[in-house]
């Protein structure tokens, strides 16, 4: 059977942009509990949808959450955020993380796109200053933000490709990798993670304990529509006074209605 995860209500207090492509929000959130894990992730589920998208939370003090939020063209958060957000109700789900170096690790090496950007700069405040600390990072020229990163971080900006299709594979193939073991953290498009994972188990030879590669997102050759919106839906349930299982279920069956 499975459980629903914790949910928790809270207000955005705060938005703020770093670049066209990169937006802070500040969130109060009651009775947050905190992984602690420098690489943690929230559900957010913003005003006029039921569907959670995930983001790394920047940092957490007391009730003040920070995420940092990647803009695109459209997007279920993306259309909210880069708007006027301040003072919505949001719901953020219980938080989860995954980054855990072996013991013996010596170093540090964080590569990732823009949507790893928030993840790498919370684990290099938090274990920069325990682990020599190397940062690759795929961005746009107007997000290599300075003092985004601690001071003592050895950080290489790479710019993104003129199709804006990301080339991480090939760079990690191309990197030379610190003497001794360590431990490599990446994530970004989720075809690119899989290739860097396959060069990694065959290629470097890295025991599964020394590397964490996750796919954030899936490229597609055009963003298309969504055949059925859920933001009508959930508008006209909440109205309607009905449940989060009710107006699933609406949604399933309108999807199923349409083929």
């Amino acid at each position: 059977m499975s459980t629903r995860a914790q949910q928790y209500a809270a207000v955005v207090t705060d938005r703020t942009a770093l670049s066209p492509h990169l937006v802070r929000l500040t969130l109060t959130v009651p009775g947050f509990a905190s992984t602690t894990i420098p690489d943690e992730w929230v559900g957010l589920v913003v005003p006029g949808q039921f569907q959670s998208r995930y983001y790394t939370v920047g940092s957490i003090e007391a009730e003040r959450l920070v995420l940092d939020v990647v803009v695109h063209d459209v997007g279920l958060v993306t259309e909210w955020a880069a708007g006027d957000p301040v003072g919505d109700e949001v719901v953020v789900t219980e938080a989860k993380g995954s980054f855990l170096p072996p013991a013996d690790a010596g170093w540090l090496l964080l590569v990732g796109d823009i949507t790893a950007l928030p993840a790498m700069a919370r684990i290099a405040r938090e274990r920069g200053g325990d682990l020599p600390t190397r940062v690759v990072a795929e961005v746009p020229d107007d997000t290599r933000l300075d003092g985004y990163f601690p001071d003592g971080v050895e950080v290489t900006w790479l710019p993104v490709p003129g199709d804006a299709a990301s080339r991480l594979a090939e760079v990690v193939a191309r990197l030379d990798f610190p003497e001794g073991p360590g431990y490599f953290w990446m994530a970004g498009e989720s075809a690119q993670m899989r290739a860097i994972r396959k060069h990694l188990m065959r290629e470097r030879a890295l025991p599964s304990t020394h590397y964490d590669v996750m796919g954030y997102w899936r490229a597609v050759a055009q963003r298309r529509p969504r055949a059925v919106d859920p933001g009508p839906i959930w508008r006209a349930g909440k109205a309607a006074g009905k449940s989060d299982e009710e107006i699933w279920a609406d949604y399933d069956a309108a999807r199923e209605a349409e083929g």
